[in-house]
């Protein structure tokens, strides 16, 4: 763990969070596991609110970072991002997807919280779409939506099914979707 209060605290924060949800885990509780006093919580952070927000930013880098090595060493087409979530989808810690799950818990838009995953979602797409276009895609920008549809579809039947068969069929469908060239 890290040895820093400001980490210890983005660090107990996120698997916490991932674990449990961002609501049903209070500030006590995070104080408790990191080991972190109050007084020293809000010389980092002056709320709740403010921590979620750097956690989500952090784990945004560290997902999309992830995504891409993953997806390049899969072979770099687009979908083999299917292949890198059902790579994510067998590990025993798998809760869904931060960013829809805190767009769930965070239902108002305009929440800082909700932003930062609608932020992320857009990341996202905008990646799918880079790849995309490097392979000529004719319309990557709509079809990346289109993909990230199914992807976030393949994220929460996962966690539902507790199964990495979910990606397979995303898989299918988006190459059934690519194959038509077309999205619109």
């Amino acid at each position: 763990m890290p040895t820093h209060a400001r980490e210890r605290l983005l660090a107990t924060a996120e698997e916490l969070f991932y674990a449990e949800g961002i609501r049903a885990v209070g500030l006590d509780r995070i104080l408790s596991v990191s080991g972190v006093g109050r007084a020293s919580f809000y010389r980092h952070f002056p709320s709740k609110d403010d921590l979620v927000v750097e956690v989500l930013r952090g784990r945004d880098l560290r997902w999309r970072a992830w995504l891409d090595e993953r997806v390049t060493a899969l072979g770099g087409r687009p979908l083999n991002v299917f292949d890198a979530l059902a790579e994510r989808f067998a590990r025993a810690d798998f809760r869904g997807c931060a960013f829809i799950n805190t767009i769930v818990e965070t239902a108002d838009p305009d929440s800082p919280a909700h932003r930062v995953a609608a932020e992320h979602k857009a990341a996202v797409t905008g990646y799918v779409a880079g790849l995309l276009a490097e392979e000529g895609h004719p319309d990557p920008a709509g079809t990346a939506r289109a993909v990230v549809l199914l992807m976030d579809g393949a994220i929460v039947t996962a966690l539902r099914e507790g199964s990495t068969a979910p990606a397979a069929l995303a898989r299918t469908a988006a190459s059934a979707l690519l194959d038509a060239g077309r999205v619109g």
